[in-house]
């Protein structure tokens, strides 16, 4: 079961009261060499699909990994909607990605109006089209709707969720949007149901401890 700690551009907490933590964290560019020599397994937040370029403020994948970074976080919802990312760049970034012997969390998910329409299954079909199954690769289901809002689907959301992606794309799906303490053994105990990608909570340590262990005891 994978714990993911997305800290987005936030400074996050001290990597070494984390260290006994089996989780993966994604902190912003400035503390990826903090996270790294802490012993921590670290993700960056994105990565662009080629290695080098005038393309800046964007990061590629040999500079991440000659920084011992192990993987990225891509086309999650915050750079979809305030940052123009497409089905296609998620695609492009992710293949790069893969292919330069980074791991990737890749982010799909519907809005509150796409779900209530009926649409979920068709955009999560189109998110997932520009996908295919690798040993590295890992899905994080996060409903739009439930990222930041305090808002959280039900377990059984989730359970339904994560198993009709699984028949779309046989990899680890991780659910994010609103992951916290309080509802972490609900979420995690559900079937198809790999792990989570932690927001807020993973920048309190007592809260991001207490999502692993809930995770370590689902797991044993």
């Amino acid at each position: 079961m994978t714990i993911a700690g997305n800290w987005k551009m936030f400074f996050g907490p001290e990597p070494m009261e984390l260290a006994d933590l089996d989780a993966i964290v994604a902190p912003p560019y400035t503390r990826l060499v903090d996270c790294v020599e802490a012993g921590l397994t670290t993700y960056a937040q994105n990565v662009h699909w080629e290695p080098q370029g005038a393309y800046t403020g964007e990061i590629s994948a040999p500079l991440l990994l000659a920084l011992g970074v192990r993987g990225s976080i891509v086309g999650h919802s915050e750079r979809r909607q305030s940052f123009g990312e497409t089905d296609e760049t998620v695609g492009l970034r992710t293949r790069a990605a893969l292919d330069a012997g980074l791991h990737v969390i890749a982010c799909i998910g519907e809005t509150r109006e796409e779900r209530e329409g009926g649409e979920m299954e068709n955009v999560l079909r189109r998110q997932l089209s520009v996908l295919e199954p690798h040993p590295n690769l890992v899905i994080a289901y996060e409903p739009v709707w439930a990222i930041g809002t305090g808002l959280t689907a039900t377990p059984e959301i989730c359970r339904d969720t994560h198993g009709f992606i699984k028949t779309i794309i046989d990899v680890p799906v991780l659910y994010g949007g609103s992951v916290n303490p309080g509802n972490a053994e609900a979420l995690l105990s559900q079937p198809c149901v790999d792990g989570a990608l932690v927001g807020g909570a993973s920048l309190d340590v007592e809260s991001f401890t207490a999502i692993c262990q809930t995770a370590a005891r689902i797991h044993s």
